[in-house]
C-alpha cells in the first residue's frame, strides 16, 4: 500500500494556498538524499517557503518534493524526500500537520527473512 503522507502534503498545501496563506515545509536536513542550502540549516532542520510566488517548478511527488528557489540571491534546485518532511503548515497561523518520524522509519523496516513461517497445529480435544 502506498504511503498516505505525500497525499496529505499535497492536500494541505492546496488548502493553505486556497486560503491565501504561506505554506512552509519543515524538513529534516540530515536526510542524506536531501539537496538543501546548507547555510540555512539550524539544528539539523530547515524551513522552506513553498509559496507559488517564491518557487518555480514545484513538484509535490509521491517520493520527493522538488523546486527551484533563490537563497541569498543565488538560484538553487531543492530536492527533499517525502520521508524527510517533518511538517507542512501556514506561516501566518501555524495550522497544518506534523508528521511522526517514527512511523516513517517503521515503514522502511524490511520483514525478517530467515524466520520460517509457522504452521498451524492440530490437537485432539476431548
Amino acid at each position: 500500500m502506498t504511503s498516505l503522507k505525500p497525499y496529505l502534503i499535497r492536500s494541505i498545501y492546496e488548502w493553505i494556498v486556497d486560503n491565501d496563506l504561506t505554506p512552509h515545509l519543515l524538513v529534516d536536513a540530515e536526510n542524506s538524499l536531501a539537496i538543501l542550502p546548507q547555510q540555512f540549516i539550524e539544528d539539523g532542520k530547515i524551513v522552506l517557503n513553498i509559496k507559488p510566488q517564491a518557487v518555480q517548478g514545484l513538484t509535490l511527488g509521491n517520493e520527493e518534493i522538488q523546486f527551484n528557489a533563490r537563497f541569498s540571491g543565488k538560484p538553487m534546485h531543492i530536492v527533499t524526500p517525502i520521508a524527510a518532511v517533518m511538517a507542512i503548515y501556514a506561516k501566518e497561523n501555524g495550522k497544518g500537520m506534523i508528521f511522526d518520524q517514527e512511523d516513517e522509519e517503521s515503514d522502511k523496516t524490511p520483514p525478517p527473512e530467515n524466520i520460517p513461517p509457522t504452521r498451524p497445529t492440530l490437537r485432539v480435544v476431548k
